[in-house]
């Protein structure tokens, strides 16, 4: 019996999902049938999925043309085909929306049109992702910022596009499974490439599951097949590159058919998927002229695994048979079947696998790091804009232009072939990198710098008084300092305008330019305080945060901390007074904290920079290790010590920061992507897989956290500028959770000199900057809004307008949310514009459920809520107060869009003198 789907009628998004579901529910029932005569045929799906090596087979120009051909090729097939029985008829997966926004850029509107019909009725499947990434280092908003362009096609063109994908490379995170489920994705496959890995082929070949629920923290998941690395492409990216050699295999051998079982119940899956074709070969993806014809079979070309692609339905119709039904696949219709036959009875996974070809980033540090940075910077720039846009809502669109380079660009930078072994040169790709992390760093930058006066012109100012504002572009209120550029007289104070009280300040001068640091008590959640400065001496009491002593200035001491300098910056001493007399820091084979290089103390005479009543900076000069300029900052009223490193000289090795505690029994948690781990083995209650893993180097967003949960005392360390980080003696095959020591990798060919970027690719000038908070017990809400306020720095704007603002003159709230675990993690106006609301992500770092009020300054009119990527899922529902209450599980990220009462376009007037500005 050979049975194919029925011609269901085409129904509207996600219609042809939801034929998927039925055929498959259908296939599911009839293998079920135990009085049946004959039982249901095996399916195994042949999905001609491409895979695209962009800039390492080829540059961006000539994929550009390849995307479009090839849509074309399978858009003509798709035609030719359509009178096939079901299973034959031609399908495609391309393996990024870059195909799709290129088709759209290149194409007519009709022709573009076309396409998304045929990704309407199943023909053709894009998946989420710009192309095929290492996300192992990447900040949770890069993930989703680079799936923004499929958010916005699914809105359009009423789609959704339920497949995700990380390929290729041998490791994976935990948190990712979050991410993509959050943007809606509900599949995924993986096939690695067993090259250039440092995880053994063995390994590789002999996984534990294949089929399972890919699971985050926060119990969202995938259903990932990810098959064993075997003969004929199985388990990698080219699974049907020979069809007729793996058709045969997945039927015979012993070992694919042992791991192909449910694991409760050992029966053998019904639903095989092999996917893949393209391959590295670009010829696979350029219509050359086919290769002869098999004799007596029509249409079978005689290479199946050459470069012509317009075979696999002629093969699917071939090796069909009563017992086993091959199915032309657009890998979407296998995870249907797979789901509805067998989904109830697999289990899931909640692990990482650690990092590989992401860690080849690190080659390129400097840039690297600079895409960290305006992906963190983006939080402060998109709340400046939703509050310029509030009020001026034709401020945006004039940037939507340099907003979708910069989000397609967050979905190319950590393109996984940073390996940098192909045909494509080094320089070329590291050119192509310093331009890509260009266009990020231009769109957040020129939206920072026009709605900094656009609000200053939407804030009274009366008497034309020199007065500014500070933002927090966080969600809770916040004490710390803020830097405002000055260069008026010394002789001045400064007044809080909402209290009228006078605020201790300093004159610092940061990167050489002179700045009036003032300490900023209260500012508001997601808003601003104004303040005034007033000339004249003031009368408060100009002591210093901290005193300085020693022979040669290197003991600081506050109220809270004293630390002892070297001369080469690294921290010899770290103790906080009120937890104990203890020092928390240690030497572990000659490196102390913040150590570049061992038992080097050498260096200049420390120097103190800056000294005033809201900070002090010493600084150290040194050639140890490698020429580098270290300040070290403390602050009025706080535990946090601040290490800003500038290395100034090219290296082409592997180099690290270390930082040794003097903690027994360590357990170091740390910001993963999506996710807050346990760098643990799984099998010691933490979050790394047992086997199948790499363990040298964990990932390091914005923090990592070591502490003696016996003893009840830690360390927050804050990440600004890295990724990834070794514990201990770690090694490739072993997690070292017993030292107490974190070495952040500064940079480098962490696998030899043919993979990655060589020397840098001569950068010379590194920023590497950190912050160590003292702790008693771990309190991952309190560790990573540390890190936050570090890393998010509240930012200052003169007013610029009249008496009659806009915005209240004294300080402004947008939104609060009640629960401390809740965090904003972004507030944007939507994509479509303010007009159709704001949009805000939270995230519950604890990992407890949480319920909370979500309190707007402005009256809200409706919610929904949303994906990652801003496509509508439900309406939420407004309490009596018209606050929502959102429910998290733990570590849960949600989104929503709110609508506010308040319609801005009846208050549109750009801000006083600055209309004509442009982007």
């Amino acid at each position: 019996m050979t049975i194919f789907p029925p011609n269901l009628p085409s129904l509207r998004c996600p219609g042809w999902t939801r034929n998927l579901i039925r055929f498959a529910t259908l296939l599911a029932l009839l293998a079920a049938r135990s009085d049946a005569r004959e039982p249901a045929p095996a399916r195994l799906y042949l999905g001609n999925d491409d895979h695209t090596d962009f800039m390492w087979t080829a540059d961006a120009d000539t994929y550009a043309s390849v995307f479009v051909d090839l849509l074309d090729t399978h858009l003509r097939l798709a035609d030719e085909t359509a009178g096939n029985p079901s299973p034959y008829r031609n399908r495609f997966n391309a393996d990024g929306s870059l195909w799709l926004s290129t088709y759209e850029q290149r194409k007519s509107p009709a022709e573009f049109a076309r396409l998304i019909e045929r990704i309407r009725d199943g023909t053709i499947s894009v998946p989420l992702n710009t192309l095929v990434s290492c996300y192992g280092g990447q900040p949770v908003e890069a993930v989703l910022r680079g799936l923004y362009y499929a958010g916005r096609i699914e809105r359009a063109h009423g789609l959704r596009f339920p497949l995700a994908t990380a390929m290729e490379n041998q490791t994976l995170p935990l948190g990712l499974a979050s991410l993509f489920a959050g943007s809606g994705a509900r599949y995924s496959w993986r096939g690695v490439c067993g090259c250039a890995s440092k995880i053994s082929n063995r390994v590789l070949g002999e996984r534990d599951r294949e089929v399972y629920w890919y699971t985050g923290k926060d119990g969202q998941r995938l259903l990932l097949k990810w098959y064993s690395l075997g003969p004929h492409g199985i388990g990698g990216y080219v699974e049907a590159g020979e069809p007729l050699k793996a058709i045969p295999f997945t039927a015979t051998d012993a070992g694919f058919l042992r791991r192909q079982v449910e694991p409760g119940t050992g029966k053998p899956f019904r639903v095989i998927g092999l996917f893949g074709y393209g391959g590295d070969d670009l010829a696979r993806k350029t219509g050359v002229t086919p290769p002869p014809m098999v004799p007596g079979v029509p249409g079978l070309h005689k290479v199946v695994s050459g470069p012509y692609c317009d075979h696999f339905h002629v093969i699917a119709q071939r090796e069909s048979t009563p017992e086993r039904q091959i199915i032309v696949s657009n890998v979407l219709d296998f995870f249907a079947d797979f789901e509805a036959t067998h989904g109830a009875a697999i289990d899931g996974k909640t692990v990482t696998h650690g990092n590989e070809w992401d860690l080849y980033s690190a080659s390129m540090s400097e840039t690297s790091a600079r895409a960290k940075r305006a992906v963190e910077k983006l939080r402060t720039a998109e709340l400046l804009a939703t509050l310029v846009s509030l009020k001026y809502p034709g401020f945006l669109p004039r940037h939507a232009a340099a907003r979708d380079r910069a989000f397609t660009s967050l979905g190319l930078f950590w393109e996984h072939n940073w390996t940098a072994d192909g045909p494509i040169s080094r320089g070329h790709r590291a050119a192509w990198q310093n331009r890509v992390v260009t266009d990020i760093e231009y769109y957040v930058d020129a939206v920072t710098s026009e709605s900094l006066i656009r609000l200053g012109g939407m804030i009274p100012r009366p008497d034309k008084r020199q007065r500014f504002f500070v933002l927090n572009a966080l969600g809770w209120e916040r004490t710390g300092a803020a830097d405002h550029p000055y260069r008026g007289p010394a002789d001045v104070h400064v007044v809080d305008v909402a209290t009228g009280e006078e605020v201790p300040h300093q004159i610092v001068r940061p990167g050489g330019a002179p700045h009036l640091r003032l300490f900023a008590t209260r500012v508001p959640s997601m808003g601003y305080k104004v303040y005034e400065i007033v000339p004249g001496p003031g009368r408060l009491a100009s002591e210093p945060a901290a005193k300085v002593s020693g022979e040669d200035g290197e003991i600081i001491e506050t109220a809270t901390l004293r630390l002892v300098v070297a001369r080469d910056g690294a921290i010899r001493s770290l103790v906080h007074k009120p937890m104990s007399a203890a020092d928390l820091a240690s030497t572990i084979d000659g490196l102390a904290l913040n150590d570049l290089a061992p038992e080097a103390e050498t260096g200049e005479p420390l120097a103190i920079e800056e000294q005033g009543p809201v900070s002090v900076t010493v600084r150290a000069r040194t050639s140890a290790g490698l020429a580098h300029t270290t300040r070290v900052t403390v602050y009025r009223e706080s535990d946090r010590v601040d290490l800003d490193n500038e290395i100034t000289a090219n290296f082409d090795d592997v180099r690290r920061w270390a930082f040794s505690f003097n903690l027994n029994a360590p357990a170091v948690r740390s910001e993963e992507v999506g996710a807050l781990v346990l760098n643990k083995l799984r099998s010691q209650g933490g979050d790394y897989a047992n086997a199948h893993a790499r363990y040298d180097y964990i990932t390091l967003n914005h923090f990592a956290d070591i502490s003696d949960d016996r003893g009840g005392r830690g360390v927050t360390l804050s990440n600004a500028d890295l990724a990834f980080a070794k514990l201990g003696r770690s090694t490739i095959t072993a997690l070292d959770d017993v030292t107490p020591q974190i070495n952040v990798l500064a940079g480098g060919q962490v696998d030899g000199p043919n993979l990655g970027i060589r020397g840098q690719n001569g950068q010379r000038n590194f920023l590497q900057r950190f912050a160590l908070r003292p702790h008693a017990g771990y309190d991952p809400v309190a560790a990573m809004k540390f890190a936050l306020e570090h890393q998010n720095p509240m930012i200052t704007g003169a007013l610029i307008g009249t008496e009659a603002g806009i915005y209240p003159g004294t300080e402004y709230s947008l939104v609060t949310v009640a629960d401390p675990s809740v965090l904003i993690w972004a507030v944007k106006p939507a994509e479509e514009g303010i007009d159709h609301g704001v949009v805000v992500r939270l995230w519950n770092v604890s990992d407890v459920p949480v319920s909370t009020p979500v309190q707007w300054r402005d009256a809200v009119s409706a919610v929904e809520r949303t994906t990652h990527i801003e496509t509508p899922l439900e309406p939420a529902m407004l309490d009596a107060d018209g606050r929502l209450v959102a429910q998290f599980a733990r570590q849960q990220l949600q989104t929503y869009r709110f609508q506010l009462a308040a319609n801005p376009a009846s208050e549109v007037r750009p801000a006083p003198g600055v209309a004509q500005i442009q982007p």
